[in-house]
This record gives C-alpha cells, sequence and structure tokens, in this order.
C-alpha cells in the first residue's frame, strides 16, 4: 500500500500531533473530529508544532507553511472516501471505538486500512464490527508523537499480514520505530511500565519513602524522570484506567494501588488539574497527606521498605512473561522500552539489564520480595527455568541473549 492520503480521527493531543507527523512526512491528512471547537484546536496545535520547529532553526518558514497546507480539518465522515489509511484516536473506551469504526466502515473505501491508536484495548474486539477485520490493526504512538520514536504494531485476530506490512512501512515512512506486538491487553510498553508505576504508588502508600526520594532514585538509575513525575504527566485518572484494564485481564498480580482510585475521586489528576501526586501551585498538600493516612488503615501495611529494584524487578519479570507467552520478541521488549519509556540506553532494555545483573540473583530477589511484599512478585516460569540450565545472563554467555 502507498499512501496517497490519510486520515486522524479525534483532534485532542494525541489525534493532532499524529496528524502532524503524517504531514510532515509529506502525505496529506485529514484530521476529524465531531466537535468543530475540536478541529480548531487540532489545527492550531499543529501549527504551534511546526512553528517552534522553525523558531529554533530546525525548519524554514516556507517549508512548515507547505506541511501545515496538507493538514485540513473536518468535522463529518464526508471527506474519507479517498483515504488510504485511517488513524482513530478518540477516548479509550471500546464502546466509544467500536461507533467510530462502524462509521468509517461505512465511510471509507473498501481498500482503506483502519487502525487504531488504543493503548490497551482488544484490536480484535474493535474489529469484529467492520466488514473488514483484515484490514483493522492497532498503531500506537508514544506521547509526544513527534519525539518518540516507538509505534506499537499490534495485529488482531485476523489482520492480515499485508496489513502489518503496510502499517509497518508507513511507520516507518514516518520516520518511527515499529515493533510488532501480539495482541494482549496493555500491548508491550504499558503492560511493562504499570506494574512499575503501581510499585512506585504501593512504596508510596506504605510510607517507604517521600514521592521525591523515590522519583530521585530512579532518575540515579538511569531513568529520564521520576514516576510520580510520569504518572502527573500521563494523568492518574489514565493510569487508573489503564492498571484496571490489566487487572482485570492478568488478575492479582496487576492490583491496583490503593491511592490511584483515591486520587481520582479527588480529582487529583496530575498536571493538567493543578495537583496529582504533586501540588503544582506551592501550598502545603493536606488533601494527600489524608489520602494517604485514609489508605494506610484500610490496608493495614506500612513501613515496607524501598529500593530501586523493588520497582525494576517488576518489570523484569513481566517482560520475562511476555517473552514466554511470544507477546514480542526479546529484542523488541527491550527496544518498546527503551524508545518508550526511556529505560536506560546504556543498560540495554530491562531483559539486557537482567542478563548483565544475572538470572540467578533476579531470581532470589523475586523470591525475598515474592515472601515479603506478596505473590505479585512471583518468578516467570521462564527465569526458573533458564536458571537450571545454567542460563544465567552475561556470566554464562547466555541468559536472554546470547553473548
Amino acid at each position: 500500500m502507498n499512501v496517497k492520503k490519510a486520515a486522524v480521527i479525534g483532534a485532542g493531543t494525541m489525534g493532532a500531533q499524529i496528524a502532524q507527523v503524517i504531514s510532515h512526512a509529506g502525505i496529506p491528512v485529514t484530521l476529524m473530529d465531531l466537535h468543530e471547537e475540536s478541529v480548531g484546536r487540532g489545527l492550531e496545535a499543529i501549527r504551534k508544532i511546526y512553528q517552534a520547529r522553525v523558531d529554533k532553526g530546525r525548519m524554514k518558514a516556507a517549508e512548515a507553511e507547505q506541511k501545515i497546507a496538507l493538514v485540513v480539518g473536518a468535522s463529518n465522515y464526508g471527506g474519507l472516501g479517498e483515504v488510504d489509511i485511517v488513524i482513530e484516536a478518540v477516548f479509550e473506551e471500546m464502546d466509544v471505538k467500536r461507533k467510530v469504526f462502524t462509521a468509517l466502515d461505512a465511510a471509507c473505501p473498501p481498500r482503506t486500512v483502519l487502525a487504531s491508536n488504543t493503548s490497551s484495548l482488544s484490536i480484535s474486539a474493535i474489529g469484529s464490527v467492520t466488514r473488514r477485520p483484515k484490514q483493522v490493526i492497532g498503531m500506537h504512538f508514544f506521547n509526544p508523537v513527534y519525539a518518540m520514536k516507538l509505534v506499537e504494531v499490534i495485529p488482531g485476530l485476523d489482520t492480515s499480514s499485508e496489513t502489518v506490512h503496510d502499517v509497518v512501512a508507513l511507520s516507518e515512512r514516518l520516520g518511527k520505530t515499529p515493533i510488532r506486538v501480539r495482541e494482549c491487553p496493555g500491548f508491550v510498553v504499558n503492560r511493562l511500565l504499570m506494574p512499575y508505576l503501581n510499585e512506585a504508588a504501593l512504596a508510596l502508600q506504605e510510607g517507604t519513602a517521600s514521592p521525591n526520594e523515590i522519583d530521585e532514585a530512579m532518575k540515579a538509575f538511569g531513568m529520564p524522570m521520576g514516576p510520580f513525575t510520569l504518572l502527573d504527566m500521563i494523568g492518574i485518572d489514565i493510569a487508573e484506567k489503564v492498571s484496571n484494564i490489566l487487572y482485570d485481564a492478568y488478575g492479582p498480580r496487576m492490583a491496583v494501588a490503593g491511592i490511584l482510585p483515591e486520587m481520582v475521586m479527588a480529582k487529583r489528576f496530575g498536571r493538567k488539574s493543578g495537583a496529582g501526586v504533586y501540588r503544582y501551585d506551592g501550598e502545603k498538600d493536606e488533601q494527600m497527606t489524608k489520602i494517604l493516612q485514609k489508605v494506610r488503615k484500610d490496608t493495614g501495611i506500612v513501613g515496607t521498605g524501598f529500593a530501586p529494584e523493588r520497582l525494576l524487578l517488576l518489570m523484569i519479570n513481566e517482560a520475562a512473561i511476555c517473552l514466554q507467552e511470544g507477546t514480542a520478541t526479546a529484542g523488541d521488549l527491550d527496544l518498546a522500552m527503551v524508545f518508550g519509556t526511556g529505560f536506560p540506553h546504556e543498560k540495554g532494555g530491562p531483559l539486557h539489564y537482567a542478563d548483565q545483573v544475572g538470572l540467578d540473583v533476579l531470581l532470589k530477589e523475586l523470591q525475598r520480595h515474592a515472601a515479603e511484599l506478596g505473590p505479585r512478585f512471583w518468578p516467570a516460569p521462564i527465569i526458573k527455568r533458564m536458571v537450571g540450565a545454567g542460563c544465567v545472563g552475561l556470566k554464562s554467555k547466555r541468559g536472554f541473549f546470547t553473548y
């Protein structure tokens, strides 16, 4: 498929940024939203991205205007009769996405590929409402789209190999690094990232360290920002929603930290609401203190101890589970976390890092944490099997990778 024209449905932050990246690749794109005011805001957001490049000397003003001219706004499905691909970027609710895909199926030519930017929902379920499930696929970008290189490409049960090939090729044309992910709730990045973030929330609610102490510890490890800074940036409400999707899919090892729903009820959504884990007006944060006191009283768990490995072990263990399930290759799992979350490049990703530490060492730490903190740390069977076979990583020249 040679994409000559594209469309993006949903003119919010992600939709506008996806449309901008498409236009930057020289492809005409329609940015469509049912609300005209949203279309206007989306087009203005695209102009601001280009203007920032001009201001920094990365692009000539004339070139920016040429790129901006490739984007047109629309507030109905009537202008999609010639598009080769549509990327949906609407609210993360299955019913909403199914309604959009039903409408797209009726409005678009039979050849058109329908892609979803969903971060966690089933591509197969979304595609089931169309007459073209072979041409429905996940194409998950990361925020900010203009800066983040990763795209998760997720085939559904019925997605054709041709559609996968076409979307991988388009991702590369957009200057992205695509990884193919076997369909599962959360895909790769969110499935590995959320246990890490949730464990930080558990450590906080159990009084093991302050938010700033935990953030600084993970930055010292090499992460680009601490887990609480990231949670506030993502949005506590969004993090809780994704966490509940993962819990529904994978069970107790993904049980949601109690402070997250409490913060959502208190409308502490993060930076966008002025308060999340941190408060952004400089005032004393008595509300967060009360939330922590309530959760500690409800759970009765206090003072469990914190070290960076507490968060990292869950990320590594989930990566190992993904590997044994065939969700992605070891190389792509690491690539996803380096490009999708900023996992330290010099450490190579969670599985390369596991090989450096030693799988025998990790196994003992997982077992110790499981005994002290609960079965969410129960070691992935593949780790036990590899240790039993003497494949413990770099020191044995074979672990998740061969050396």
